[in-house]
């Protein structure tokens, strides 16, 4: 940008012009669902959908790169056999979560086992656990109360 297009009061600054460190915004209309299981995160999706969301399906290997490009209202992770599939994506939830200054992605886990994310000895990146199986009657009011909270 040259000098003078700074001066020009029509111009709208952006955050960064400012010096201000732009916040990333959390679009509540989208789910990112993150499995191993293809099987799985079809059938969370289907789940995401009937609460009017969008689902975005990505594998733990690829749901990174996902994460650098939108930042979700929700965050769905299927934890596997031993609630770890997912692990490798909690410090950059974190650090989403830290840098939006709320606790935005909401994490939902799903998981073998019944309990609170504190009493399972979870991330305090999780906010709720939804043990397995994975039913409608169980995730989708979940999914409500998190996007509604938002």
């Amino acid at each position: 940008m040259c000098p003078a297009d700074r001066d020009d009061p029509r111009k709208p600054i952006k955050p960064a012009e400012r010096g201000a460190a732009a916040r990333p915004e959390a679009d509540f209309s989208k789910v990112l669902v993150v499995g191993k299981s293809s099987i799985n995160r079809v059938v969370v999706s289907k789940i995401v959908e009937k609460s009017g969301l969008k689902p975005i399906s990505e594998s733990p290997e690829t749901a990174e790169k996902a994460l650098a490009s939108m930042v979700p209202g929700v965050v769905i992770l299927d934890g596997g056999p031993d609630d770890k599939d997912c692990d490798r994506l909690l410090s950059g939830i974190d650090a989403l979560r830290r840098a939006s200054g709320r606790a935005l992605p909401s994490v939902i886990l799903l998981s073998t086992r019944n309990g609170t994310p504190d009493s399972l000895g979870l991330s305090s990146v999780v906010d709720t656990v939804v043990a397995k199986p994975i039913t409608p009657e169980r995730l989708q009011p979940v999914i409500d109360r998190l996007v509604g909270r938002g």
